[in-house]
């Protein structure tokens, strides 16, 4: 078999882990964070004076990535240049580690005003591949990830969540870096060809290919299929309910 048509949806029969981005993926926290970023970006950028902050502006320049990573990003994007600070830093204080640590604040208001409840298509997908026989981790670059995972109510499905705290202490470079991703593998005694990356974000689809995964799912929820497919998507979905005829398959597969 060719390694194209290892890497369709049917070579999910091939692989042993799924490894979960959380938000936008597993459950719909991405609305969450781009309301957090909105509440910090659309004040901070009408006072600089420069163009105004909009939905598109999360996908290009936050989504996915280590929210300081994210904050820089967009920072750059507006000509805006800001001292780095430290990750102790104020939330009140001008510096880029101060509005990720404001954004951070702003994002734990909105998930203790509106919570949040998974997909249920993706709830479907999970336990589907839980009884198919997968490992299952969550790598998210979400420092907040246990912590949705808890409002969520699913937190006990995985034994492997490497988030935003553990890339920091490990020294784990964040997304499309395929490090935290690498981790999740090591931790379950597998190579990256044994499992596979489920994203939606371009920056979550990059670090699947730049690890050469076993197969990379892209979740269309507003990056764009198109976009998810050039930064390194082998299969895009709206929904991964669409994916569970493929996990029955692997199921027979594994049970053969």
């Amino acid at each position: 078999m060719t390694s194209s048509e290892r890497r369709t949806p049917a070579a999910l029969a091939e692989q042993r882990a799924l490894l979960f981005d959380l938000d936008g993926v597993l459950t719909p926290t991405a609305e969450v964070h781009m309301r957090a970023w909105s509440r910090l970006f659309t004040p901070y950028l009408a006072h600089h004076g420069v163009a105004p902050y909009t939905e598109q502006d999360y996908f290009a320049y936050v989504d996915g990535k280590p929210r300081y990573d994210g904050v820089r990003s967009l920072l750059q994007a507006r000509g805006i240049d800001l001292p780095e600070g430290t990750p102790d830093d104020d939330p009140t204080l001008d510096t880029v580690c101060g509005l990720g640590n404001r954004k951070n604040a702003e994002f734990t208001a909105e998930l203790q005003e509106h919570g949040v409840s998974p997909y249920p298509g993706s709830v479907r997908f999970l336990t589907a591949a839980i009884d198919a026989g997968y490992e299952v981790a969550v790598v998210s670059s979400s420092a907040n990830a246990k912590q949705v995972l808890r409002t969520a109510g699913i937190i006990d499905r995985f034994a492997v969540i490497v988030d935003g705290a553990v890339a920091r202490a490990d020294g784990l470079a964040g997304k499309p870096a395929p490090d935290t991703y690498l981790d999740a593998a090591t931790r379950f005694g597998l190579t990256a060809a044994q499992c596979v990356v489920v994203e939606d974000a371009t920056s979550g689809v990059e670090a699947g290919r730049n690890g050469a995964f076993g197969l990379v799912i892209g979740v269309d929820r507003g990056a764009g299929a198109d976009a998810l497919r050039e930064h390194g998507a082998d299969v895009v979905v709206t929904d991964l309910a669409e994916l569970l005829p493929d996990l029955s398959a692997a199921d027979s597969g594994k049970t053969a």
